[in-house]
């Protein structure tokens, strides 16, 4: 028998998270490999929805305050679950909008900028829409010289160094990304937060990649503010809504984009024309929530909250420490690339691996079971996520990996990738 299938039959045995594999639709003869990108289906969440939709039933228009789980509340109430992903109090942690509306949101609210301090530091390796975001909020603002973009040496990491070179007196904020979200790269937040306050800069973090995967203690460091979308690892379904963090010393300051569900609850149906701002996170809503885009996170969430972020980070390294030795032993003159870090510190819950026939390669594993994702021009990601996948997941969709590339069966396939990749 192959040493590395016994080698994961033996990491499978001792997997204290390996019960939860039964509470997801995982498929028939499936290794479900991107979750980074879209979480799957689990019973808890396909159950809180129902529940939530069995309120709607009863109760009508009283659901918004009666039954178990009041939809006037539910925003506050999943921000409390979330609280402790992020290391965060639950009144600084809220489940509303979207990433980007929540970029809007933070980075119109906080950002005050002067002649002489206005410009918003990114970074050249940054998910499109955080780019698009900003530059737009700088053109409001009149500044549309005003993004400074940390580059990368080659092409798939961060420099922490040159990022703190960086912050000069010219820069306002920063919005940097918690995990990149091709290489993996794990950013040094508490470092960087600590360099950018001595600088008198804000500082703000993408947990879009990380949230689920990677602990966090956004209160300890002081971070200004973040956000996340909850249908990666935290398997909230699509689309489902994202989430926030603003600390609590900027509670303060007046909302940029106002709207009735962020006023005080108490005062929310006076329906006056004055807005009377919510004194804590909440003020950050805009509109009437989503509520069956919530509801799946009711049932979710409550796996983290049995399980714990340390528990689920372990076995997260574990994996990707098994597929990466797996990748790099069976695959060896295939030139196939892992552009993903290897120290646990700078790694997060997913794989790079680059090779030209990136794209024929994806869609050949699909072909066999294997679903990861293709990035271009050249690269697929895959990620083993911690409650649903196992060591011997891993071992079959590299041994899939090697027949294709043994078999050269990438050929089979246009090196192209689709509409949606």
């Amino acid at each position: 028998m192959n040493e590395w299938f016994e080698l994961a039959q033996e990491k499978d045995e001792k997997d204290t998270l390996a019960k939860y594999k039964e509470e997801f639709y995982l498929g028939e003869a499936v290794h479900y490999m991107d979750g980074n990108s879209l979480g799957l289906m689990s019973r808890p969440a396909e159950q809180s929805l129902l529940d939530v939709m069995e309120d709607w039933r009863q109760h009508g228009i009283d659901g918004w305050t009666r039954g178990d789980r009041p939809w006037f509340y539910m925003s506050e109430k999943l921000g409390e679950m979330m609280a402790h992903l992020v290391g965060a109090g639950a009144h600084e942690v809220l489940a509303t909008n979207s990433t980007t509306m929540n970029i809007h949101q933070t980075v119109r609210t906080l950002y005050q900028p002067t002649d002489e301090r206005y410009k918003i530091m990114v970074d050249d390796l940054n998910f499109p829409s955080d780019i698009y975001a900003v530059q737009s909020i700088l053109d409001d603002y009149g500044y549309p010289d005003g993004m400074v973009k940390v580059p990368s040496a080659e092409g798939h990491t961060l420099s922490t160094d040159a990022i703190i070179d960086r912050m000069e007196e010219d820069v306002a904020m920063i919005l940097l990304p918690s995990v990149l979200y091709r290489s993996g790269q794990v950013m040094e937040m508490k470092k960087l937060t600590e360099k950018a306050h001595e600088k008198g800069i804000l500082i703000g973090f993408d947990l879009c990649h990380s949230i689920g995967s990677v602990p966090h203690s956004l209160k300890e460091w002081d971070v200004d503010f973040a956000m996340w979308c909850t249908y990666k690892h935290l398997n909230g379904g699509p689309g489902s809504v994202g989430g926030l963090y603003v600390h609590e010393k900027h509670h303060d300051l007046g909302v940029s984009l106002k709207g009735w569900f962020g006023n005080n609850k108490q005062t929310q149906f006076d329906m006056v024309h004055t807005f009377d701002q919510a004194h804590d996170i909440s003020q950050y809503q805009v509109g009437t929530p989503h509520i069956f885009s919530m509801a799946p996170l009711l049932g979710s969430l409550t796996m983290f909250q049995e399980v714990g972020m340390t528990n689920i980070r372990m076995k997260s390294l574990e994996l990707t420490d098994f597929m990466m030795n797996m990748i790099e032993a069976e695959l060896e003159g295939h030139e196939v690339e892992i552009v993903t870090p290897r120290a646990h510190e700078h790694r997060g819950g997913h794989i790079l691996i680059g090779h030209p026939k990136a794209a024929g390669i994806n869609a050949a594993l699909k072909s066999k079971g294997v679903i990861p994702d293709f990035r271009a021009p050249s690269y697929v990601r895959i990620a083993p996520v911690a409650l649903y996948n196992s060591f011997e997941d891993v071992y079959h969709t590299v041994m899939i990996l090697k027949e294709i590339m043994d078999e050269r069966l990438y050929e089979q396939f246009d090196n192209q990738r689709g509409v949606i990749a």
